[in-house]
């Protein structure tokens, strides 16, 4: 059984993570369930848009050169030919001065190579026909929309690894994806250990507490677009625990225990790790809180052994587990966004190990400024839920004062 532990910087944690990026499989999925996921191809344009060329306001397309001479005090009469209205077509050539009445969207009939706006002019009716004062002279093109000069047909509109927002599902509905090639999200399998826990469903009792990690780990991973599978406690009996593992690693891309990896007499996984041959990547880090975080790896397969203590095991994900499914899912954006903030309120504890303290980040004054959202303890819940970055200290120096530069990974929502 392995118990030394020799700390490693956290960008070495990760680099060894990292050489187990896989990426999931494509899949199609109604383009009524696409929001929220990932483009798994380059969304490319099999049309112009617009298809042809059309107006962009309710008036009347007209050949411009009947309006050279036309202004304000010098307006000219018009013949109203015929009507378009969306989704409908003038089939008859715009002769010397006609016009055509035209709705938004509806394509320039031929002949016409002009569209005056509505408010421009004036009807009347005479002798059974319709004729238009026009007041307002337009140049050659003048309002029209031309085909192609939205999107290009063969054009790449979105590229592969984006997130689907409303705006992208509309474009895929522009373009006929009734069927959307998207990354299969990956499983993963979410385990607690230890004999104090209760389901949150459970009476307290003296010396238990309720098992939040487990909930707390299917939501972030749910947030990063995983689907999280719930196999509930392990045993206390290492036999028991070692066919509990082998099976779920079957029916998962990857596992995730909270608590047990310790080396106190009940902390099973490393003894586990070490019978199902698993290779351990690493088994403490030079970080608080999380530093007995542990990754293990068997095949392809990593197993994450993160701490019980809460805030380490919220850290312990984002830092580890989130990037793999971030390449799992072929994102553009790997593991939390970092960006610059002042840091806005003192911290005076020296510490040899990188800090990640919970944190709440907001706009002043044109500037990022991030502040702890409580207590600095790792058994701590109460921290996490206001927090929306981690605000990063490095270790080795003798603490942080209010006004410092910090760097801060964002947590989204």
């Amino acid at each position: 059984m392995l118990n030394e532990r020799n700390p490693i910087p956290v960008s070495e944690a990760v680099k060894r993570v990292t050489g187990f990026y896989k990426k999931g499989e494509t899949e199609y999925i109604p383009l009524t369930n696409a929001h929220q996921r990932i483009l798994a191809d380059d969304l490319k344009a099999d049309h112009d848009v617009p298809p042809f060329d059309r107006s962009p306001y309710d008036g009347y397309a007209l050949r411009s050169a009947d309006t050279t001479e036309v202004t304000e005090h010098n307006p000219k009469i018009l013949e109203v030919v015929g009507h378009i209205g969306a989704g409908s077509v003038h089939h008859e050539h715009v002769a010397n001065n006609q016009v055509v009445r035209i709705m938004t969207g509806a394509p320039i009939p031929d002949g016409a190579d002009a569209v005056i706006m509505l408010e421009d002019t004036t009807t009347f009716e005479q002798d059974g026909r319709t004729y238009v004062t026009v007041r307002k002279s337009l140049q050659h093109q003048q309002n029209i929309s031309f085909q192609g000069e939205d999107v290009g047909e063969g054009s790449v509109l979105v590229n592969k690894g984006t997130v689907i927002n409303p705006g992208i599902v509309a474009l895929l509905a522009t373009f006929g994806y009734a069927q959307v090639p998207v990354t299969k999200k990956p499983v993963i399998g979410v385990i607690a250990t230890g004999s104090e826990l209760l389901e949150v469903d459970q009476p307290l009792e003296q010396g238990k507490i309720r098992n939040s990690n487990a909930y707390m780990i299917m939501a972030q991973l749910e947030r990063a677009g995983a689907i999280p599978k719930y196999y509930g406690q392990l045993p206390d009996d290492l036999s028991e625990s070692l066919e509990k593992i082998s099976e779920v690693m079957k029916e998962v891309d990857f596992v995730v225990t909270t608590g047990g990896v310790s080396v106190g007499d009940y902390d099973l996984l490393p003894e586990i790790y070490h019978q199902i041959g698993a290779e351990v990547l690493f088994n403490k880090v030079a970080m608080r809180p999380g530093s007995v975080t542990t990754v293990a790896a068997i095949d392809d397969r990593l197993l994450y052994g993160l701490s019980g203590n809460p805030s380490a095991c919220y850290v312990g994900f984002e830092l580890f587990v989130r990037p793999i499914i971030d390449h799992y899912l072929a994102k553009e954006t790997i593991g939390m966004q970092q960006e610059q903030a002042i840091l806005a309120a003192d911290f005076s504890k020296a510490n040899p190990f990188d800090r990640f303290v919970r944190g709440r980040y907001q706009v002043k004054n044109g500037q990022l400024v991030a502040e702890p959202t409580g207590k600095d303890k790792s058994n701590m819940v109460h921290s996490l839920a206001k927090a929306n970055c981690f605000i990063q200290l490095p270790g080795g120096t003798e603490g942080y004062k209010k006004g410092d530069q910090v760097t801060i990974h964002l947590l989204g929502e």
